[in-house]
């Protein structure tokens, strides 16, 4: 009997044991990530190929080694942006599907379409920025404006007035213009083209006399002196024009349209989800190799908290939102 009870006081004490160090071990342990556990679709609301794709399709990239599973890129062109993000504000808020959106798809085309198909503060919560593009004001090398200074007495006293080349109605550089001449009370004759490809051809052909167009597309012809680069966008002077002036650094702090891409999710996406995806992101935008890559395509890799980036949509809206009612711009 007494042996019995021996063998019975040893199994219950091994069983302790067993249970105490399962239990250490589930506190020690790394839980299991819940998301993502599948893959996750990125819609870029533009065709592929261009800056958004692109940009998109590094970042997708290296959160697919990052987090484990395949982050795939679905282009979903159409309505100046609307169709693709309209998309992403009505899935299912599960971390999914995602938007990476830039100016246009975010903030500008909900205002200028027919019906207001979605609102960022409502129906996304921003994740980051991505990457920051400035823009640059080149003319053709036959006009006599080789300062910014020079170029504001032509424009301020030339008749006929100078054209200048826009990529279409409600872009960042249309805006940006439009912005630039209730600023300095001058006037120029604005023609819209379907594009900046056009429109930056038109500018090489001398059709028209100068432009504002995304430091990546203006890149090529300034280098070879196709074009002629009067002043940039953005807070410091570009490594690839240093002789360049910043709009800031002529007195015009206010001229600081650039082209953002960044990642929104929709609304409702549970923290956790957000927290983790904002983590990979970040990571993932600070990669040097990263950030080479986006150097390379005349943009800046721009990580921001998440109260960063709300911010500076809240300004982006506040500066570019008011222009475009004031001017009625409609989207066709």
């Amino acid at each position: 009997m007494r042996k019995l009870a021996l063998a019975v006081i040893s199994a219950l004490a091994l069983t302790a044991t067993g249970l105490t160090a399962a239990k250490a071990q589930s506190q020690t342990s790394t839980p299991p990530q819940t998301w993502p556990t599948r893959a996750v679709r990125l819609i870029v609301p533009y065709a592929a190929g261009g800056n958004v794709d692109v940009a998109a399709r590094i970042l997708a990239e290296k959160l697919q080694q990052e987090l484990g599973q395949p982050f795939v890129i679905e282009n979903k062109p159409g309505a100046g942006g609307l169709l693709g993000s309209e998309t992403v504000a009505k899935a299912e808020p599960d971390g999914y599907t995602l938007l990476i959106g830039a100016n246009g798809p975010i903030l500008f085309a909900p205002e200028m379409g027919a019906r207001r198909a979605y609102e960022w503060r409502r129906d996304f919560i921003p994740v980051s920025t991505v990457t920051l593009t400035p823009l640059v004001l080149q003319v053709h090398p036959d006009l006599p404006a080789k300062t910014f200074a020079e170029f504001l007495n032509l424009v301020r006293t030339r008749q006929p007035p100078l054209t200048m080349a826009s990529p279409g109605p409600g872009t960042t550089n249309h805006l940006l213009s439009e912005l630039m001449q209730s600023k300095l009370g001058a006037k120029w004759m604005t023609v819209q083209y379907r594009g900046n490809a056009p429109a930056t051809n038109d500018l090489v052909g001398g059709h028209v006399q100068f432009n504002l167009d995304q430091i990546s597309v203006a890149l090529p012809f300034l280098k070879d002196n196709r074009t002629r680069a009067l002043a940039v966008t953005g807070s410091t002077r570009l490594a690839d024009l240093p002789d360049v002036p910043t709009f800031t650094e002529l007195g015009y702090p206010v001229f600081d349209g650039q082209t953002f891409t960044g990642l929104m999710a929709p609304a409702k996406t549970p923290d956790a989800v957000i927290a983790l995806l904002h983590q990979a992101v970040i990571k993932v935008l600070n990669d040097p190799s990263v950030k080479s890559r986006y150097l390379a395509l005349g943009a800046q890799s721009a990580p921001m908290t998440q109260a960063e980036f709300r911010a500076y949509l809240e300004k982006e809206d506040q500066t570019w939102i008011p222009l475009i009612r004031s001017l009625n711009i409609r989207s066709e």
